[in-house]
């Protein structure tokens, strides 16, 4: 017998396509953190300087910024599905071919044009994230949503950090390009076989995708496939509220990419501690900000769900935790490794509260241009992956100390709260009038 479509009870797959998000994004952020870990050994092994380590940092960051805008312009185009699962495949594969270059001569530059490919290829995975939630997601749910695969960052580095350094000691760093590199290809197959636009995805069902259009969720975006229009880009790039959310995202993500490229290696030039070591104390910050970007999520929603206005439920925990995120400067100050990582902790934590720039991206971009509005966002942002592990480098061999580097991180966080909290504005869908000028 036949259940009817109409009345059948709401199905979940929601849930599901959430789950492969959070599982493809941690595996995005453990090949990102691979370098770090691998880095002080690198350094040793293959005699770079602080400024040589950070360019190899920064390589990732350049093409990941320069792709942004064209990444959202394909993900508009070709949909979430084949973009993103063909740039897990080549991101991987990229990956553990970086455990080789300590075999060459010219490993400096082999690493960088890895680091560099593997950026190109990562460049949509964030405007993806964003997309299929907003397509999958009504808005009461979409906070919490963008929490979950936003903490998928914290998760790879608590989880994976005390992994990856043990294999360092056990066997070299050559070893975490070639494990994380073999997953993430395993992983790529999964995601083109299961994941699917929630029209075309089999096992979802009417009562489910009535229940994401009604509660604002834009389901039917892929439909169809609009040209997009140079006046609909000048539109996002000069509309005040896109700016200021753009300029706080630049601002949180330098706190990211800290933590990213140069924090293990704080721990063992700053404050003397061995490498296994650091695999466990630099996972203690990361749980904090995971706890920190579900409770983020969930708050925002429940301010939501408290009758508050879209405004003040986003931008309350992005304000809140950007200002205390910058109180990482307070670790200049102390001596004790128990304060310096509570302090750390503090931070990361603060940062994962404020950590909902794509749930922002999801509720104000135009529906046209969903792909093409969170490549801005994220090409702005990502401005932060070059200049951050480059300035951070500067600093130290000019100084010799971390304690400039952690001031510079702490400014611009205050910074970043002040971008939403007098630049931003009302939280609110923009609306894009028809021009001409096709891409």
């Amino acid at each position: 017998m036949q259940v009817n479509q109409e009345n059948a009870k709401k199905t979940n797959v929601r849930y599901f396509i959430l789950l492969l998000i959070f599982i493809v994004t941690t595996f995005n952020y453990v090949d990102r953190a691979t370098l770090s870990i691998a880095a002080p050994s690198m350094k040793k092994e293959l005699g770079f300087d602080a400024v040589t380590m950070g360019l190899a940092f920064s390589a990732f960051g350049w093409a990941y910024t320069a792709m942004q805008i064209p990444g959202g312009w394909i993900l508009d185009k070709y949909g979430a599905r084949v973009v993103y699962g063909t740039g897990l495949l080549l991101w991987s594969i990229f990956t553990f071919l970086q455990g080789f270059v300590g075999y060459f001569a010219s490993a400096f530059a082999l690493l960088f044009i890895l680091r560099f490919l593997m950026g190109i290829a990562e460049s949509p995975a964030f405007p993806a994230n964003s997309r299929l939630t907003v397509m999958w997601f009504p808005t009461h749910e979409r906070g919490l949503a963008t929490a979950i695969f936003q903490s998928a960052q914290y998760f790879a580095l608590a989880v994976f950090t005390p992994l990856m350094t043990w294999t360092v000691h056990t066997w070299s760093w050559h070893y975490i390009f070639f494990w994380t590199g073999a997953v993430g290809v395993g992983i790529a197959f999964f995601w083109l076989k299961y994941i699917r636009e929630p029209k075309h995805h089999k096992g979802v069902n009417q009562a489910e995708l009535d229940y994401i259009q009604t509660g604002g969720g834009l389901s039917n975006i892929g439909d169809d496939k609009t040209q997009i229009k140079w006046s609909q880009v000048r539109a996002l790039i000069s509309n005040r509220m896109m700016l200021g959310v753009y300029l706080g995202q630049f601002c949180l993500t330098t706190i990211t990419w800290f933590f990213l490229t140069w924090f293990p290696t704080y721990l063992i030039e700053a404050k003397g501690m061995s490498i296994l070591k650091v695999g466990l104390v630099a996972a203690i910050p990361a749980i904090a900000g995971f706890i920190g970007g579900m409770l983020g999520g969930v708050w925002s929603d429940w301010l939501l769900k408290r009758g508050n206005s879209l405004t003040v439920a986003r931008k309350t925990p992005i304000i809140l935790g950007l200002l205390f995120s910058s109180t990482i400067v307070a670790a200049n100050y102390v001596s004790s490794e128990i304060l310096v990582i509570a302090v750390m902790s503090l931070a990361f934590f603060a940062k994962g509260i404020g950590n909902l720039g794509w749930c922002i991206i999801g509720d104000t971009s135009p529906k046209e241009v969903m792909g093409i509005s969170g490549g801005i966002f994220n090409f702005c942002g990502n401005i932060a992956s070059i200049v951050t592990p480059l300035s951070i480098g500067y600093i130290l061999k000019t100084s010799g100390s971390f304690d400039g580097a952690l001031v510079y991180v702490g400014v611009v966080g205050f910074i970043g709260a002040m971008s939403y909290l007098f630049i931003v504005g009302d939280v609110k869908r923009l609306e894009l009038s028809s021009g001409a000028g096709d891409l």
